[in-house]
C-alpha cells in the first residue's frame, strides 16, 4: 500500500497565514473600516442595500451588516424633518426625527409599515381616527392604507417597512421634501 507525504506548514507559516486570513475576514464590519457598506455610511447619496447590484436581475446573497447610527448621515427633508435608514434584502428600518408641529401630509404606499416611537408623540389620521401613538407604543399600518402624522412633541420613531420604500431610497419622496 502506497504512503502519501503531506506537506505541512511550520507553526510560523500557519500563524501568519491565519492573521492574514483573519484581517481579511474583520475587514468592513467595523464603523471605519473600508467596505461597501461602510464607504455607503459616509455618502448620502446611496442607500445601504444588502448586497451588490439588483435584486430582481440577479440573486443577491444576504449580506450582515453591522450598522451604528452614528454612522450613518441625517437627510434633512424639511426643517422639521430628519431621517436615517438601513435597507435589507426585504425590509428596511428607518429612524425618524420629527420637530414638534412637523406634518407628514396624508399618503399611502404597498408597503407595510410598523411604526414605534421611541421619545415623544405622534397624532395620526388613519382610517377615519385619530390614533396617538407614545413613546414606548407601537402601530402597524397595512398596506395601501392613506395616513398622515403630525408630531406633538419633538419625536424619534423607528419605522419598518416591508419591502422596502423605493420612493425613499431613490429619493422620489417628494411628499415629505420642502416646508412643512
Amino acid at each position: 500500500m502506497p504512503t502519501s507525504k503531506k506537506k505541512t506548514k511550520s507553526g510560523s507559516e500557519r500563524t501568519k497565514r491565519s492573521a492574514k486570513h483573519a484581517k481579511r475576514s474583520a475587514k468592513g464590519t467595523r464603523a471605519g473600516e473600508d467596505s461597501h457598506f461602510s464607504q455607503n455610511r459616509r455618502d448620502p447619496s446611496t442607500s445601504l442595500r444588502a448586497g451588490v447590484g439588483h435584486p430582481k436581475q440577479m440573486p443577491v446573497k444576504a449580506a450582515l451588516q453591522y450598522i451604528p447610527w452614528h454612522t450613518i448621515p441625517l437627510e434633512d427633508l424639511n426643517p422639521l424633518l430628519q431621517r436615517q435608514f438601513v435597507v435589507g434584502q426585504e425590509i428596511m428600518l428607518a429612524r425618524v426625527l420629527l420637530r414638534k408641529g412637523c406634518i407628514v401630509p396624508l399618503h399611502s404606499h404597498h408597503n407595510e409599515q410598523l411604526t414605534y416611537i421611541v421619545e415623544g408623540a405622534l397624532k395620526f389620521y388613519i382610517d377615519g381616527k385619530e390614533i396617538v401613538v407614545h413613546a414606548g407604543e407601537v402601530l402597524c399600518i397595512p398596506s395601501n392604507m392613506p395616513h398622515k402624522a403630525e408630531a406633538l412633541e419633538d419625536t424619534v420613531d423607528l419605522d419598518v417597512f416591508t419591502p422596502p420604500r423605493e420612493d425613499w431610497i431613490n429619493k422620489t419622496d417628494q411628499y415629505l421634501r420642502g416646508e412643512r
